[in-house]
């Protein structure tokens, strides 16, 4: 029996100043899990947490807010945001938090998830600098993470010529301030399992300075910072939901000019940013941004250097990734100027992103319309407008001297217990932009045309149901597809709750597409490739101390008339609040039979404090995980 069991351990050490009480954890950590199937694999959830840890301590009060600060809950949609407001006009104040039934899109659970992080008094905001408050009134928070595999990885040794040259730990530091909502700073430094200390004894290194709610200063980032607006097709740094259960997470919340305080070492601006307030209800946002990006570059017959793409990864551990790491310079300068209200926001983007090398076709023929040059200016109009039970929002952009990109669409509130979710988006194959995260089935929206539907209905306290389909169609070649091609996605989900302590959903996923044959021929022409995905999940909770989930998910895999593959995962979780006085911790027992990584099922994996994981399974063999937490004091914790 030992010799089927693939053993995966990773030990972590966190040691904070300050953490909230356990309850707080599991709320946040409920809200995560409920999110992180529509996020990318490699998103760095600590920002989405230092958030809600920081809404939990000082709330949200709920009749002195405005829009940009409820974007900040990720579980809010757009049209709940704006028929919130629209119940503060008609009826006033809120004179108890539980009034939030009576608005449309407000169902059980969103309240329940809502309530720890707003209420309805008066919060004490300090809205002057001065010295003596800011040494003393201060918020601190130190945390240190210590990991590594404890069995040596295949990189270390069976990469001939270009295997790991560093150690296999993986290290991170990271400091945060905060003082009110006037000043805030962090600062993070990390080296990834596999990279070495090369010049100095980190890897990356990220901070920032920022100073709010000054005058007519909204917002002044010093540092490093992420610019997030529209519907992410012109000026959108970091990552975005995709589609989703939840059909409305296809609507961007864009959140604008914020500090950076994530680990992923690609997505964000490094440099200065503000956002002023000209005038009632226009806000300007200049920003220059210039750092160093990892490239992979040659000599053309000239002698001068160029490049085709940028490596993203962040990881430096092979003599290759390190030779390519800072080796091509970005310049980026721009502005937005918008005009906010409660209902309507309008917008308009320009900047130019200028590189000290130039880049050059790729020799495949699907990136025959790829970006070539050395700069690229983009401009973009954004809208979103709320009237009555509607919600429209859209986007239109153009890279100068080649394509466009728009989408359009509209949340309807179409009853009390029923949402609507329409888009339709158009990406021309040689629309490019460096900076975009538009809804699209792609890894980047180009070369794309689709429409999406969804519908929410939540007829009871019981019982929810979530469905959408969308079809696209990619109009030039794409890779491992010679041809023009086209496919549709559907998923349909129900969910059962008779009880908080009792829970059952059943999924069913169903995407179509083409891709090249795998048959050896003089021509490839497409095979409709089909992917299928069932789950059922069932939650429940013995008591207050005992929190159970099970489970089951199977996967099918079929290209053209080959053999089907078929997976399936099957896992249980168990989950303690507080079994001890000062202990609590959960666990994880999963077995899988994957056949191949084109029928991989992930799952969402808890860990140690402020990380969290997406297993890939794909093979055959046991996974599973123990996390324990004891706490000596208010103070410290391990």
């Amino acid at each position: 029996m030992r010799s089927k069991i693939l053993a995966f351990l990773i030990l972590g050490i966190s040691v904070s100043a300050g953490y909230a009480q356990n309850q707080e954890e599991v709320e946040i950590k409920d809200i995560i899990e409920s999110v992180a199937e529509n996020l990318p694999e490699d998103y760095d959830m600590t920002e989405l947490t230092e958030v809600l840890s920081r809404l939990k301590k000082r709330p949200i009060n709920l009749n002195n807010t405005s829009v940009d600060e409820l974007k900040n809950l990720v579980f809010l949609s757009p049209l709940q945001i704006s028929n919130f407001f629209n119940h503060l006009r008609e009826n006033g104040e809120l004179l108890d938090v539980m009034e939030l039934q009576a608005i449309d899109g407000f169902d059980t659970e969103t309240i329940q998830r809502l309530i720890p992080f707003v209420t309805i008094h008066q919060n004490l905001l300090i809205n002057e600098l001065k010295l003596k408050d800011i040494l003393q009134k201060a918020e601190n928070d130190l945390f240190i993470r210590y990991a590594r595999t404890l069995q040596k990885l295949k990189g270390f040794n069976d990469l001939s010529g270009n295997k790991y040259l560093g150690t296999p730990e993986r290290l991170q530091l990271r400091y945060r301030y905060h003082f009110d909502d006037v000043v805030t700073a962090s600062f993070t430094i990390d080296k990834d399992a596999g990279e070495k200390f090369i010049s100095k004894p980190f890897d990356f290194y990220s901070g920032n300075i920022s100073i709010l709610k000054q005058g007519r200063i909204k917002k002044l980032v010093i540092g490093d910072y992420t610019l997030q607006f529209g519907q992410g097709l012109t000026l959108w740094s970091g990552f975005s939901f995709g589609k989703g259960p939840d059909v409305t997470t296809t609507v961007k919340k864009d959140l604008g000019l914020r500090a950076y305080t994530s680990s992923n070492e690609y997505a964000f601006f490094r440099g200065a940013a503000t956002t002023i307030s000209l005038r009632k209800n226009f806000e300007f946002t200049p920003f220059v941004s210039l750092r160093n990006l990892d490239a992979s570059q040659t000599l053309d017959i000239e002698g001068n250097l160029i490049q085709s793409t940028i490596n993203q990864t962040g990881l430096h551990r092979t003599p290759t990734e390190i030779k390519n790491k800072n080796t091509l310079s970005q310049l980026v300068l721009g502005t937005v100027l918008q005009y906010n209200t409660n209902t309507l926001n309008i917008g308009a983007i320009a900047y130019k992103t200028q590189f000290d090398d130039r880049f050059i076709s790729q020799a495949a023929l699907y990136d025959h319309f790829s970006f070539t040059g050395k700069s690229l200016t983009n401009l973009g109009f954004f809208y979103n407008y709320s009237f009555k039970n509607i919600y429209f929002f859209g986007e239109g952009a153009k890279s100068l001297k080649s394509g466009i990109a728009f989408n359009s669409g509209a949340l309807i509130s179409l009853s009390r217990t029923t949402s609507l979710a329409l888009l339709y988006r158009n990406y021309a194959k040689d629309y490019h932009c460096f900076f975009n995260q538009g809804t699209s089935e792609s890894s980047e929206p180009t070369n794309e045309k689709g429409l999406y539907a969804g519908l929410n209905i939540i007829p009871n306290k019981q019982w929810s149901v979530s469905f959408y389909a969308d079809y696209f169609q990619f109009p030039w070649l794409k890779y491992r597809t010679d041809a023009p091609s086209k496919g549709y996605e559907i998923l349909s989900q129900t969910a059962y709750s008779p009880s908080k302590a009792f829970k059952i959903l059943l999924r069913y996923k169903l995407e179509m597409k083409q891709q090249n044959t795998d048959l050896e021929l003089p021509l490839n022409f497409l095979e409709s490739v089909k992917k299928e995905g069932y789950r059922m999940e069932v939650n429940w909770q013995m008591n207050k101390n005992w929190k159970f989930q099970n489970r089951l998910e199977i996967s099918q895999y079929q290209k053209g008339n080959a053999k089907r593959e078929l997976g399936y995962l099957f896992y249980q979780d168990i989950n303690s609040p507080t079994f001890f006085k000062k202990m609590n911790g959960n666990a994880r027992i999963a077995y899988f039979n994957v056949p191949t990584y084109n029928s991989r099922i992930y799952a969402y994996e808890d860990d140690v404090l402020y990380s969290f994981a997406f297993g890939m399974y794909n093979g055959k063999g046991i996974r599973s995980y123990i996390n324990l937490k004891y706490k000596f004091d208010q103070r410290f914790d391990f």
